[in-house]
């Protein structure tokens, strides 16, 4: 049998022009870096591989040039389909200046396409992204004007509205595990995350594609146990063994944490998210939401600081924390390691984590705040011409019991000071978050409103609930003026409740 070791620089010659390629990562974990680099490096050396499609789920990569960046030149792609793009700026930058074909998609959905594309069903069948600006009636998650077709359509089955997503061949599997045999089944014993792995390379299998696989070791066949192989060898065409630790990190950020493998041992470095004196009285705030046995979602940023809440006041025990990449249990982890978690009871692969998400498991899922209308429209997704992209957050925010939205009441030089259990507004942002009409709908207020969700929006001077009438102000923050600090610094006027409250218990802890 022919061997499926290759070398890393060989890797680009194996990718024909124009092929659909699929990764597998989230951030920096479980993404193959050395793979990424050397299609770049080939390209740039001989302009192959060219004209590659790129689909992705979670964002891949960092503010530099990791990641997806290495796909991020004039020429090499074609078109791009991905969850989140706030971490592939240069990617990002194609996209901007209409060099290439571009689209925005639920990254829950994404995950289950790869396993559609497997079967090879006809596409993904699903109501996650209605009434979004992934919505065909809206945008379709067409990105830039250069973009035309559609690849999503509204489909009515029994006199119920959904979404089909398209059915997407793929050429190209690039992926990343821990051990390989020499048949190329495939371990993943020091990766923090699966994420959706065994689903991209069966999709790119069915598709009449290739598997090339980055890993740290190799060993003979019949020394891995079967129980712990994740990719069986016969999804795999190419293995390519790391010789640079620094192209196989764990995360983009440390080196190896075995915490996240639910290991003892030397920890990487921690990361402590509560952070300023607006933060820790939002996540403080946003903590009083949670119930005995909630089963909750955090989203990166602003609620990160709410595991240090959970912590200090040792009710992990009463919550479960999961992270749409797959870990259960545990604690969080924060910036470039977002999507790990220290000591997490279970770690099951993306795919099935959406699913249960998307069949209303979670009860309440925590999220940041960007822009927000009278309508409880929210928008996290587009700003300008900068693409963060929706990444999980549809698939979150529209099937959780309760959303609650976490973040400052301005942006842009806020400052805020404490005095005698009394906030002040010391410096006021310079940029409205409570605005008029948002930019786009990434979660639509009056669709969540008819579907009977309960959503707060938490800021450090007040708190908001959203009615069937529009937006409603029911708490406020001591010392606060609500003409002068609230009101004025809105661009719609809010209900008030009659019922206007104090915000309470938190003002003596920070």
């Amino acid at each position: 049998m022919k061997s499926k070791i290759i070398e890393a620089k060989k890797v680009a010659g194996y990718i024909k022009d124009g092929s659909t390629v699929a990764t597998n990562g989230f951030i920096g974990t479980a993404f193959p870096e050395e793979l990424a680099l050397e299609i770049e490096k080939s390209f740039l050396e001989t302009g192959h591989p060219k004209d590659l499609t790129l689909l992705y789920g979670a964002g891949q990569g960092d503010k530099r040039d990791k990641g997806l960046n290495h796909f991020g030149h004039e020429g090499l792609l074609k078109c791009v389909i991905g969850g989140h793009w706030g971490l592939v700026p240069k990617v990002q930058k194609l996209a901007i200046d209409n060099k290439i074909f571009a689209y925005n998609l639920p990254q829950g959905v994404i995950s289950h396409m790869f396993r559609d594309i497997a079967a090879k069903k006809p596409g993904t069948i699903t109501h996650v992204g209605l009434n979004t600006f992934v919505d065909p009636r809206s945008e379709g998650g067409r990105i830039n004007e250069k973009t035309k077709l559609d690849i999503v359509d509204l489909i009515h089955i029994n006199e119920k509205e959904y979404l089909l997503y398209k059915y997407i061949p793929v050429d190209v599997a690039l992926v990343r595990g821990t051990t390989a045999d020499t048949n190329g089944n495939i371990t993943m014993e020091r990766e923090a995350l699966t994420v959706e792995i065994l689903s991209v390379c069966q999709a790119a299998r069915n598709s009449g594609g290739i598997i090339i696989a980055q890993v740290e070791n190799i060993v003979e066949n019949g020394s891995l146990d079967p129980k712990q192989v994740v990719v069986p060898g016969i999804f795999v065409d190419f293995i390519v063994r790391t010789e640079d630790p620094q192209y196989h990190m764990q995360t983009f950020s440390e080196s190896y944490n075995p915490s996240y493998c639910g290991k003892q041992g030397e920890p990487g470095s921690e990361y402590t998210a509560a952070g300023s004196l607006e933060r820790q009285i939002i996540c403080r705030r946003a903590s009083q939401e949670l119930t005995e046995g909630s089963v909750i979602n955090l989203g990166i940023g602003m609620p990160e600081g709410i595991v240090d809440i959970i912590s200090d006041q040792q009710i992990m025990e009463d919550v479960k924390i999961t992270v749409e990449s797959g870990p259960i249990g545990g604690m969080p982890a924060g910036g470039l390691s977002f999507g790990c978690s220290r000591f997490p009871e279970a770690v099951i692969d993306q795919p099935y984590q959406f699913d249960f998400y998307q069949g209303n498991g979670l009860d309440i899922a925590f999220l940041g705040l960007a822009q927000t209308d009278a309508d409880g429209n929210v928008n996290v997704s587009k700003f300008g011409s900068k693409i963060a992209g929706c990444g999980g957050f549809i698939d979150i925010t529209q099937n959780s019991k309760k959303v609650v939205y976490c973040g400052t009441f301005t942006a842009g030089g806020l400052v805020i000071s404490l005095e005698s259990g009394k906030i002040k507004i010391m410096k006021e942002g310079s940029i409205k978050k409570f605005i008029k009409k948002v930019e786009q709908i990434t979660f639509n207020g009056n669709y969540s409103v008819k579907r009977g969700q309960e959503v707060l929006f938490i800021t450090e001077r007040a708190v908001f609930n959203l009615t069937a009438t529009g937006m409603e102000l029911i708490e406020i923050s001591p010392g606060i003026d609500i003409r002068r600090d609230i009101l004025d610094n809105m661009e719609f006027t809010p209900l008030i409740s009659k019922n206007l409250k104090i915000m309470e218990g938190i003002f003596q802890e920070v």
